[in-house]
C-alpha cells in the first residue's frame, strides 16, 4: 500500500465533492479518515468510487428559473455511532434552492451521542443553524423567501 497514491486520490475526489458532486460527500468522509494508513478495503473502495464517478459523469448539479418563487427546503439525518473506533455519528444535511442544491455536508458529530434521539438532535441543530444563515442571505438577495422545511 506503500506505492499507491491513495491521498492523492482522495484529495482529487474531495475537490470533486466540493466542487459539483454532493453525492459523494458520505463516501469521501469515510474514505478520507484513512489517509494515514490505508488498508486494501479502502483502496478497493476508492475504486469503486471512481467506477462510480466514471458511469454517472452526465450527473450534475442543474441550476434553472424558479417557476414557483424561491423555495428554500432543508433534508436532514443522522446515522447513528457509525464510526466504528470512535462510537460518533455522522450528521448529514442538504439545502435545495428551487430543486438545485445550494449547500451540504457530511461530517462526524463533535460528541458521542447516547440515543438515536440525540443523534437526530444534534442533527437538526446544526442544519438549523445552516438554515438560518441561508435565510439571511437569501432576504437580502430576494424579497421574497418561503420557510424551511426539514425532512
Amino acid at each position: 500500500m506503500e506505492k499507491i497514491p491513495y491521498s492523492n486520490a482522495i484529495g482529487s475526489v474531495m475537490y470533486l465533492m466540493v466542487s459539483t458532486r454532493p453525492d459523494i460527500a458520505y463516501a469521501v468522509s469515510c474514505l478520507s479518515r484513512f489517509m494515514s494508513n490505508p488498508g486494501t478495503t479502502h483502496w478497493e473502495a476508492l475504486k469503486w468510487l471512481f467506477r462510480y464517478l466514471n458511469g454517472s459523469n452526465n450527473s450534475g448539479i442543474k441550476f434553472s428559473k424558479c417557476s414557483e418563487g424561491v423555495k428554500l427546503m432543508g433534508y436532514v439525518d443522522s446515522n447513528y455511532a457509525n464510526d466504528r473506533d470512535s462510537r460518533r455519528s455522522t450528521t448529514s444535511y442538504v439545502f435545495t434552492l428551487c430543486g438545485a442544491c445550494i449547500s451540504w455536508k457530511s461530517q462526524l458529530q463533535n460528541i458521542v451521542a447516547l440515543s438515536t434521539t440525540e443523534a437526530e438532535y444534534i442533527a437538526i441543530t446544526e442544519a438549523f443553524k445552516e438554515a438560518l444563515w441561508l435565510e439571511g442571505l437569501l432576504k437580502k438577495l430576494v424579497s421574497k423567501t418561503q420557510s424551511h422545511y426539514f425532512f
